[in-house]
């Protein structure tokens, strides 16, 4: 028997985000999940040197790539019609649920209990989670900035609501994260590399 598990995560390349807007340079859901989970192992990190946490970092890392993976069948639904009201928000999550059970029924079923955990959020795994969701929300933050350099003012209100979207997570980690590695993201390759 041939399971489409794999052959359906290799099309997150062809997923794009930020649908509603105009952009300089396309992103997909796969460049975004490599990078929620490049900052998600970071942000275990800082919080485990300077917290004092115990975080997996290699987990948190995982959970990052695959949190967007459901949307391979939903597609990217932009943050202002998901949230525009507790309805949508509701039949999204049912249809979310059912595109994870989708996608757990494509792998052989002694994978499926492996994998579950990566798309479902778990109480046992909540830290892990909620250092995810920061990452995925500077992840946009940093795509705001590049578009913003590009001369890109079609994002300066996405920049503005995003950066008050990373402070209500109220994430001591995620505050870390942009002071110390946000500037960067401002500056030209030649200034990066001095």
């Amino acid at each position: 028997m041939s399971y489409k598990f794999f052959a359906m995560m290799s099309r997150m390349k062809y997923i794009d985000r930020w649908a509603l807007m105009r952009n300089t340079i396309n992103e997909n859901i796969s460049e975004h999940s490599l990078e929620t989970a490049i900052i998600a192992h970071a942000l275990a990190l800082l919080g485990n040197k300077r917290l004092g946490k115990n975080y997996n970092a290699e987990r948190a890392a995982l959970l990052a790539m695959y949190h967007d993976a459901t949307e391979i069948i939903t597609g990217d639904l932009p943050t202002p019609i998901k949230y525009y009201n507790k309805q949508i928000k509701s039949v999204y999550n049912e249809i979310e649920d059912n595109a994870e059970r989708q996608m757990l029924s494509f792998l052989p079923e002694d994978l499926r209990e492996e994998y579950r955990p990566l798309f479902s959020r778990t109480e046992e795994e909540a830290e892990l989670w909620r250092l995810v969701k920061a990452a995925d929300k500077l992840s946009a933050l940093i795509k705001c900035v590049e578009e913003r350099r590009m001369g890109n003012v079609d994002f300066a209100s996405a920049e503005e609501s995003t950066v008050a979207a990373v402070h209500a997570l109220n994430c001591p980690e995620a505050e870390m994260f942009m002071t110390d590695f946000m500037p960067s993201y401002d500056l030209t390759l030649d200034e990066q590399t001095k």
